[in-house]
């Protein structure tokens, strides 16, 4: 979604990478219905809904796994070109404090 500052910066780094597919939930309703079928069914969203964020970015594995990070990936070296967004930046969670 354009208005994150996480996924602007991951969407920066993976748009080249062909291991990603890059699904803008913002640029269409039926993405958007997705992925909310997804949040609200999935257990590995449980945290990040106690939390106040919104869960994105997202990354859906082929094998089903949920990841929220390119660390989580294993993709480090993407991760330490990705900028973390800071206390004044934007935020996607209710309570301000981040994605």
């Amino acid at each position: 979604m354009p208005t994150c500052p996480d996924c602007t910066a991951v969407k920066q780094q993976a748009a080249s990478d062909p291991r990603f597919e890059l699904i803008d939930i913002g640029a269409h309703v039926r993405n958007l219905k997705q992925f909310l079928a997804l949040r609200d069914t999935n257990p590995a969203f449980s945290a990040v809904k106690q939390s106040g964020a919104v869960g994105i970015p997202c990354f859906l594995c082929p094998d089903g796994r949920i990841a929220f990070s390119l660390a989580d990936l294993g993709l480090d070296n993407l991760e330490s070109v990705v900028p973390s967004a800071t206390d004044d930046a934007p935020s996607c969670s209710l309570d301000g404090k981040g994605c």
